[in-house]
């Protein structure tokens, strides 16, 4: 088969859509040696990789690039809906829009939705995005002939929220991918950011929807000096959380960004890791976490519970109360951690990019023939 993909969000570094896109093109590269792929890559000021640009090539696959920002073509393909895909990287058997875009096609469209918070939580939601997602949902509503889902629980809402006919839907876990640091690597990361003293580990980017400030609130009414709090994400539109960040906690870390070469230390080295987001499509963190023998705590609500059922500690994230008692257990209780620990790297098995892959294109297979 020929098939395209639109890879343009990969560049967005720490964020869960470039882990995924990123994720699945190394994945598409390193097992697909029967299917022809066309990358498609949308970007006004930077590119892709010179050493994904290279592996793409040596795999005997195709990449187009173009040059128009994201604004320009979420109008041409989300509002006027015009030039049709194929007219760019030429003709294919499917094509596999991003979760920002939708183009005109005369070929079979499959799409990935990784969440609808936009319709769940639109509040917590940034008005160019929510705006952004109601514009390409019009069009997924009327031409997607298959459409990936991370959770069930985001099938769910799709189903029930945009009244898309189940069959059409296919839950599929995304893969992760996060290695073991090595202890000096944990050291090292330990004193760049001078973590003297145990702490707890939350990741994300600083929005409304992660609930960091429920989290700074619950965290604060502990009164718990001898374990420190890290956040780690870029700063969003959530002004009520810089705000807080200006309060200088000495018992409080924002790290902003870190690369993927720290990352795992931190989630190695924190006592436990907690994730109090509203709503999730998947939750990378949580996965992440878990992978990396981590004990975790999380939101019971979408696909939060799907992940963390039976392997992480979970709470009512509305609730300051309910995350407060939850960073108390597993602050004082070394055999909760354990037994977190244990249940969540046997979770975590579920979640690779080769499951991700097979059941991806045996879709698109039944889908073609």
């Amino acid at each position: 088969m020929k098939i395209g993909i639109d890879i343009s969000q990969i560049i967005y570094e720490g964020t869960g859509v470039a882990r995924f896109v990123n994720g699945l093109t190394h994945n598409i590269l390193s097992h697909d040696r029967s299917n022809q792929w066309t990358f498609f890559f949308s970007s006004l000021r930077q590119g892709v990789s010179p050493s994904l640009k290279k592996e793409i090539q040596v795999k005997d696959h195709r990449l187009v690039e173009i040059k128009l920002p994201p604004t320009a073509l979420s109008f041409l393909w989300n509002r006027a809906h015009r030039l049709k895909v194929e007219k760019i990287i030429g003709p294919q058997d499917c094509f596999i829009s991003s979760d920002w875009t939708e183009p005109p096609s005369l070929i079979p469209k499959i799409t990935i939705i990784h969440d609808l918070a936009y319709l769940k939580y639109p509040k917590t939601v940034h008005p160019l995005i929510r705006q952004t997602q109601q514009n390409r949902m019009r069009w997924v509503m009327k031409e997607s002939s298959l459409i990936f889902a991370d959770s069930l629980s985001t099938k769910s809402d799709i189903e029930d929220l945009l009244k898309i006919d189940g069959h059409k839907i296919v839950a599929n876990y995304p893969g992760v991918d996060i290695i073991n640091p090595k202890q000096d690597t944990l050291q090292k990361v330990k004193a760049k950011y001078k973590l003297n003293k145990k702490f707890i580990l939350s990741v994300g980017k600083i929005e409304p929807r992660k609930n960091i400030q429920g989290l700074i609130t619950a965290y604060t009414n502990l009164k718990q000096d001898d374990v420190d709090l890290v956040v780690v994400g870029h700063q969003g539109w959530d002004e009520a959380t810089a705000l807080f960040k200006k309060r200088l906690n000495p018992h409080i870390h924002f790290l902003n960004y870190v690369s993927d070469l720290e990352l795992p230390a931190l989630y190695r080295a924190c006592l436990f890791f907690i994730y109090p987001s509203f709503y999730e499509g998947f939750g990378f963190p949580v996965a992440e976490a878990m992978k990396l023998g981590v004990a975790t705590a999380t939101s019971s609500t979408s696909s939060l519970r799907e992940i963390g059922e039976n392997s992480c500690l979970l709470f009512d994230p509305h609730s300051i109360n309910k995350i407060q008692e939850a960073m108390n257990s597993l602050i004082h209780n070394p055999i909760l951690r354990n037994r977190l620990i244990t249940s969540g790297l046997q979770k975590s098995k579920k979640f690779t990019w080769n499951n991700y892959y097979q059941i991806m294109t045996d879709s698109i297979t039944n889908l073609i023939q």
